[in-house]
């Protein structure tokens, strides 16, 4: 099964980035912090290009006839290190505590020398920039490459922040975070990657039942992590709905909850009528992005959750 290129691409990734937008817009007006809402979007579009990254790399374990795509994947990998380096950026203005613009060059050098945040994200764009680059080779020698290299750095980059943030103060807040993230992108990420490469009737019925395998357990630890990381940072219940980051969290599962539902119902019609070859590739690729784009606007409300206070 061919997935080298697409000229899908561009089309399939772009209806992402105003779900994701509308995610970002929905968690400013339940918090009203306009100083956020673009650290939130390059959050987002970070998080969203790491999880496909992910995804591309994670095909051939997928499925034995899928082909890793490798310029895609050094293409997006390539992106996804350009936003990682602006997030790093909008984190150390607010470490600092002055607004990005007036972020100075010493100031941005001690944060990443001296503060753990900047150490961490020097090793997130190391992990982002082995991924783009050995994608590039792969991509001139293909017989010779493995994505396993690609899945570790990935995973690597798209954990270490999670496992830092405000979840590790609190017993395996770390771990619960990592799981949570990596459940997140891989749910996400094969979902968008199977939509960026595969083409015919024949390919859907071949692969998507084996992504509806894996999907149902990556979105039951999705849902469960999530739960319990927000109860334990909100501490109650009320907070749900008296503080900003309650009501995202809150939005969060409203949505989460939906696209459980969502999952269940295209086990029940769409995988079968794939899988029996009753379906074309059409109509599989409609509804793939369908759910990728509700998945996307859920990471939008989760970057605005990451940097709500």
């Amino acid at each position: 099964m061919s997935s080298g290129s697409g000229g899908r691409d561009a089309g399939t990734l772009l209806v992402l980035v105003p779900a994701g937008l509308l995610g970002v817009a929905l968690a400013w007006v339940l918090t009203s912090q306009d100083s956020a809402t673009v650290e939130a979007t390059v959050r987002m579009l970070a998080d969203c290009l790491g999880a496909t990254v992910l995804g591309l790399a994670a095909l051939p374990r997928l499925h034995e006839r899928l082909d890793p795509p490798w310029r895609p994947l050094a293409a997006l990998a390539g992106i996804w290190c350009v936003t990682e380096a602006a997030v790093l950026v909008f984190d150390a203005a607010e470490v600092v505590g002055v607004p990005v613009r007036r972020l100075s060059a010493h100031q941005f050098g001690t944060f990443l020398t001296d503060i753990s945040g900047g150490q961490i994200g020097i090793a997130i764009l190391v992990g982002t920039a082995v991924v783009a680059g050995y994608a590039a080779l792969a991509f001139r020698r293909p017989d010779s490459a493995s994505t396993d290299l690609v899945l570790v750095f990935a995973a690597v980059a798209l954990a270490l922040r999670p496992i830092t943030g405000h979840m590790s103060q609190q017993p395996f807040g770390s771990v619960l975070a990592a799981v949570h993230a990596l459940a997140a992108a891989a749910w996400f990420g094969l979902l968008v990657a199977l939509a960026l490469v595969v083409r015919a009737r024949g390919e859907w019925a071949a692969v998507l039942p084996r992504y509806s395998a894996v999907a149902l357990p990556l979105a039951g630890t999705v849902a469960v992590s999530g739960l319990v990381n927000g109860l334990v940072r909100i501490e109650g219940l009320t907070p749900l709905v008296t503080t900003g980051y309650g009501r995202i969290l809150l939005a969060k599962a409203v949505v989460l909850a939906g696209l459980l539902a969502l999952g269940w119902w295209w086990r029940r019609t769409w995988v079968r009528r794939a899988a029996d070859h009753r379906m074309t590739a059409e109509s599989s690729l409609r509804r793939a992005v369908i759910e990728v784009s509700v998945m996307a606007f859920v990471f939008g409300l989760a970057a605005t959750l990451a940097v709500t206070a």
